[in-house]
C-alpha cells in the first residue's frame, strides 16, 4: 500500500506531506484546487515524463517521495533485488525534478534510470480515469488480466517451457544448418588441403632439424674444395712424395764414407715422408669423413622450402601444419557426419513444435473457458452502472503459425454498449464516461485476481447520476477490501463510503504572493460537511447537511 507521499515545490504545492489509510481514501474539493496536480506529482514519481513546468515558480527544483509497502514475495521487490537495488522494508521511490527540464530518479536512495522507476511504479500504482487507457490501450495487459482471471497457472507454465524447448530446439538446427552449409561451400578447398598436406607429410620438429641439418651440407660443401686442394698438394702432379721416395733412396745408397755424413738427411727426409703420409692418411679420413650424396643437399633444401611455402600459405607456422591438416579433416568429418546430426535435430524441433502445439492448444481451451466466466462477470456488474443494456466480449483469436511464451492466442477486450450496434474495441466504441464503468466492473471482478496493491480513480464517476454514482461507490468500497483505493471525485454518493476523506483547497500564502494548494484530512464531522457541499453546491442549505448525514449513514459511514 501506499504509506505517505511527500511534495516539495510542484506546481501550486510547495510543501506537502500525506499519509494515507488503508481501504478507500477520496479526495475532495472545488474545481482546479490542484487534485490534478497531486496525480501528477505522484505521476512523477511513479516514473512518468518529467517536464519543467512541474516545477512552481521560483524554485530550482521540486521533488516527490512516495513511501510503499509490500510483502516480501511481490513481484517488484523481485525486480529490485534482480537490479541490485537494496530490498529495505519499505520501498522509497523519489523524482527530482529540475527547472531546466532534467529529472533525476532513486529507489531506495539509489539512483535508478526513469526506465527502472517506472517498471517498478507500474508493478505498485495504477491510475486510472475517463480519458486514461494506460491500463487498456495495450493488448497484451488484456491477456495478463484474462491470465489471472482464470487461474490456469500450470497451462501458463507449461506453454513457456514447451517454448523455450522449441526455441532452443529452433537455435541448434540454425546452427547446425550453418555448418553444414558452411562445410559444403569449403568442401573443395578442404579436399584440396588436405590432399596436399597429407602428400606432404608434416611432422612437429621436421623445420628445425632440416635447417640444422640444411646449414650442415653447406658447410661440408664448402670444406669439400679446400679437401681438393690438399689432395692436390699431397697426391697430385707435384706432389713431394715420390720426390722425397728418390731422395731417400739416394741417400740411402751412399758409401759406408758418405752413409754417416748424410744420414742426419736421410733421417729427416724419412720422417718427412712418414708425416707425408700420415697427413695424407688424415686427409683421408676427412674425406671418408665428408662422404655424402651431393643430391641431399638439393634434397633437403626442397623438402625445407616445400615446408615453408605451405606455411606461408596457411599463415602458421610450420610446426601448426598438423593441425591445419586436423583442422580440414574435421570439416570433412563435420560435413559427412553433420547431415547425420542435422536430421536428428530437426527430428527434436518437430517433436518440440509439435509438444508447444499441444501445450499451446490446451491453454487457449482454458482461456476461452476462462473469457466467457469473465464476460459472465463483468456483465454481471453493468447493470448498476447504468450499462444494463451492454456487452462485455473477451475476443480471443488463435492464430496456429503464433509462436510465443504466452501461447497462440491474441487477447481483446470488447465492447457492444447497445443493441445492434457493432462490437469493437473498448478504447474505440466506449464513451469517457462507459469507459470509465466498464473498467471499475473489470477491476472489480478482478480484485483478488493479483491487482496492483493501488488502484487510484480519478474523476471516473463524472457526468453519471446519483443512482450510478452510489452504484460507483459500493464498486470502490468492495475493491478496496482488497487493494488500497484513491479516488478523486465530485460524487457525494461515493465520497460518503470512504474510510479517509482528504479535502484539496486552494490557499493564499501569508505573504499573498502566490496561492498553494493545502490537503486537509476530515473527521466524522468535518466529512458530513464537504458531503453536504457536494450535493448543494456553492450554498450549503440544512436541508443538504441533513440529507448528507442521511447518506453517510445509509452507507454506514
Amino acid at each position: 500500500m501506499l504509506n505517505t507521499l511527500s511534495v516539495r515545490n510542484i506546481v501550486l504545492i510547495d510543501q506537502l506531506d500525506l499519509a494515507f489509510e488503508t481501504g478507500m481514501t477520496v479526495l475532495t474539493g472545488e474545481t482546479g484546487a490542484g487534485k490534478s496536480i497531486l496525480l501528477d506529482a505522484l505521476t512523477l514519481a511513479l516514473g512518468g515524463r518529467g517536464d519543467a513546468a512541474l516545477v512552481r515558480k521560483g524554485a530550482d527544483s521540486g521533488q516527490v517521495v512516495a513511501v510503499l509497502a509490500l510483502p516480501e514475495s511481490h513481484q517488484a521487490r523481485v525486480l529490485l533485488r534482480e537490479n541490485e537495488i537494496e530490498d529495505d522494508a519499505e520501498i522509497i521511490l523519489r523524482r527530482v525534478q529540475h527547472a531546466d527540464g532534467r529529472t533525476r530518479a532513486f529507489i531506495n536512495d539509489q539512483p535508478v534510470s526513469a526506465g527502472l522507476l517506472k517498471s517498478i511504479g507500474g508493478l505498485l500504482v495504477e491510475i486510472h480515469g475517463q480519458h486514461d487507457d494506460r491500463a487498456l490501450v495495450d493488448a497484451a495487459t488484456h491477456r495478463v488480466l484474462l491470465d489471472s482471471f482464470g487461474g490456469y497457472e500450470s497451462e501458463l507454465v507449461a506453454v513457456s517451457k514447451a517454448h523455450g524447448r522449441l526455441v532452443t530446439a529452433q537455435k541448434a538446427v540454425d546452427v547446425q544448418r550453418a555448418r553444414v552449409e558452411q562445410a559444403a561451400r569449403e568442401e573443395d578447398y578442404a579436399r584440396h588441403v588436405i590432399e596436399e598436406l597429407s602428400a606432404l607429410k608434416p611432422e612437429v620438429g621436421e623445420e628445425i632439424t632440416l635447417s640444422e641439418r640444411r646449414q650442415w651440407l653447406m658447410g661440408l660443401e664448402k670444406a669439400a674444395g679446400e679437401v681438393n686442394d690438399a689432395d692436390e698438394i699431397l697426391n697430385g702432379t707435384n706432389a713431394p712424395g715420390p720426390t722425397l721416395a728418390m731422395l731417400l733412396r739416394r741417400l740411402t745408397r751412399k758409401s759406408e764414407a758418405e752413409a754417416a755424413l748424410f744420414a742426419p738427411m736421410a733421417d729427416a727426409v724419412d720422417q718427412a715422408l712418414v708425416a707425408l703420409d700420415a697427413a695424407s692418411e688424415a686427409l683421408e679420413a676427412i674425406r671418408r669423413e665428408m662422404a655424402f650424396d651431393p643430391r641431399e643437399l638439393e634434397q633437403t633444401e626442397e623438402r625445407l622450402f616445400a615446408l615453408r611455402a605451405a606455411a606461408r600459405k596457411h599463415q602458421v607456422e610450420a610446426d601448426a601444419l598438423t593441425e591445419v591438416l586436423a583442422k580440414y579433416e574435421g570439416d570433412i568429418e563435420a560435413l559427412e557426419s553433420g547431415a547425420e546430426t542435422l536430421v536428428a535435430l530437426e527430428a527434436e524441433l518437430r517433436d518440440a513444435g509439435a509438444a508447444y502445439h499441444e501445450a499451446a492448444e490446451k491453454l487457449s481451451k482454458a482461456r476461452e473457458k476462462a473469457a466467457r466466466a469473465l464476460s459472465k462477470a463483468v456483465e454481471a456488474e453493468l447493470p448498476d452502472l447504468k450499462l444494463g443494456a451492454a456487452k462485455f466480449i473477451v475476443d480471443s483469436q488463435v492464430d496456429q503459425e503464433r509462436v510465443s511464451p504466452h501461447g497462440i492466442d491474441q487477447i481483446a477486450f470488447h465492447v457492444q454498449t447497445n443493441p445492434g450496434t457493432t462490437p469493437g474495441p473498448m478504447m474505440k466504441v466506449a464513451s469517457g464516461g462507459e469507459l470509465s464503468r466498464f473498467l471499475l466492473a473489470l477491476k472489480v471482478v478482478l480484485a483478488d485476481k493479483g491487482s496492483v496493491p493501488v488502484l487510484i480513480f480519478d474523476e471516473i464517476d463524472t457526468g453519471v447520476g446519483g443512482a450510478v454514482a452510489d452504484a460507483i461507490g459500493k464498486r470502490l468500497a468492495r475493491l478496496a477490501q482488497s487493494v488500497q483505493v484513491l479516488t478523486v471525485t465530485h460524487a457525494p454518493q461515493v465520497a460518503a463510503r470512504a474510510q479517509t476523506h482528504l479535502l484539496i483547497e486552494k490557499q493564499a500564502i501569508e505573504e499573498g504572493a502566490f496561492m498553494r494548494t493545502h490537503v486537509r484530512p476530515l473527521d466524522t464531522g468535518m466529512r458530513g460537511e464537504e458531503v453536504a457541499r457536494m450535493l448543494a453546491g456553492a450554498t450549503i442549505t440544512e436541508e443538504a447537511r441533513a440529507a448528507a448525514q442521511r447518506l453517510m449513514r445509509e452507507v454506514g459511514a
